[in-house]
């Protein structure tokens, strides 16, 4: 859990409960998971607590700003913990693996949307799709624009 998960939650009204706490670590332990593996790992520790729990539970961490969430594959989005300046998410096509990027790489790209349409995007609750360094390199490797939700 990071250090002032209780005193943050406390701050906004909110009781520090074995559930909240559990949470907690496993999105700090597990750095970017689906509410679907955030139970895997609670379960681990305390079997009785279910998926709905789980949802509830990252509603309220996000709203006192100790959790964000991403939409980076296709289904449940993911959670991460929020103790830094927003970032980009980077999914490659070919392994899965999930990299991150400080959001001010994608400045010029959200200036020139809201010159253009005059939309504010939100370039970090999302996933940016290709192919990792590792796949690229791999003999027979694909292009990068070969895969990724269309």
């Amino acid at each position: 859990m990071t250090p002032d998960g209780a005193e943050v939650l406390h701050r906004h009204g909110y009781r520090a409960t074995p559930q909240r706490l559990l949470v907690l670590d496993a999105v700090v332990e597990l750095r970017h998971a689906t509410p679907e593996q955030i139970l895997a790992y609670v379960h681990r520790r305390a079997p009785a607590v279910n998926l709905s729990t789980v949802y509830r539970v990252l509603e309220v961490l996000e709203s006192v700003g100790l959790v964000s969430h991403a939409h980076i594959g296709t289904g449940s989005p993911t959670y991460h913990v929020a103790d830094g300046p927003a970032h980009l998410h980077f999914r490659c096509t070919g392994c899965g693996r999930v990299q991150s990027l400080p959001a001010d790489v994608a400045v010029e790209f959200e200036e020139a949307v809201l010159a253009r349409l005059g939309f504010a995007a939100d370039v970090a609750h999302t996933g940016i799709y290709g192919r990792c360094a590792d796949c690229l390199a791999a003999p027979g490797a694909a292009t990068p624009d070969d895969g990724g939700p269309t």
